[in-house]
């Protein structure tokens, strides 16, 4: 079968729908030298307009509503203007930081906004208007943010889609590294959705030895679990271990 992967980047223009519980949105995006907006869907973490993220997925159709951009995976990237910097900034991502005060952050900083925030966050203080307690509920905000990044980096950095990436980090929060590098298997006991097989494949993109004893449990609850559905309230020993080759 080809391959019909697509590539975007942009910037988020505005959210058309989102769910907090699935994280399942319709966001409109607009494409650098592109006339019109375009309208993407999938799971998101974390959205708001004014990031700029690099899509990746597929076009699409939809009888209903026309063409669309379905993404597999996505990565926040920097905005590279004022423009897009102060848009980022007053979207409201950043708690304590609306349109008013990213435009004085900007104002004072420039270009040099972002990269003050990520390494010397503490100099918005030479802001007019920003006191020491805005600086710290913005650095407290940052942080999470880069938390959500990361995050999602080393999930899809493993193959892990990002419908599972959004579920695992509401699930875990900033342990999701910290587990899912130690013990991905218990995936599939805490997150709806993912299974022992999809939990295996991730296993194996880490790195995580076939011979894992986090392995054999986990495959010994799938087997117990698979058996169960059929009627089974147990198994002997030799057909447990012979359901697991």
């Amino acid at each position: 079968m080809p391959d019909n992967t697509d590539y975007l980047q942009g910037i988020i223009e505005r959210l058309t729908f989102h769910s907090e519980e699935t994280n399942y949105t319709v966001a409109r995006l607009k494409v650098p030298k592109a006339q019109d907006l375009i309208t993407v869907v999938g799971n998101f973490a974390n959205i708001q307009a004014g990031q700029t993220l690099a899509l990746e997925g597929t076009r699409r159709s939809h009888p209903k509503f026309g063409d669309q951009f379905q993404v597999t995976q996505y990565r926040e990237t920097k905005p590279a203007t004022i423009t897009g910097i102060e848009k980022y900034l007053g979207s409201g991502l950043i708690k304590g930081v609306g349109p008013v005060t990213a435009k004085r952050i900007i104002a004072h900083f420039g270009l040099d906004t972002l990269d003050i925030i990520e390494n010397e966050i503490d100099r918005l203080i030479e802001v007019p208007g920003i006191a020491k307690k805005r600086v710290k509920m913005i650095k407290t905000a940052w942080e999470m943010q880069k938390a959500i990044k990361e995050v999602m980096v080393f999930l899809q950095g493993h193959g892990v889609s990002t419908t599972y990436a959004v579920k695992i980090f509401k699930h875990y929060g900033n342990d999701s590294i910290k587990i899912v590098s130690e013990n991905p298997y218990q995936l599939a006991t805490d997150i709806y959705g993912i299974g022992f097989f999809t939990a295996d494949q991730i296993a194996r993109n880490i790195g995580i030895e076939v011979s894992s004893e986090f392995r054999s449990i986990a495959g010994i609850f799938h087997c117990l679990g698979e058996a169960a559905e059929d009627g089974h309230c147990y198994l002997p020993r030799k057909e447990l271990v012979d359901s697991q080759r």
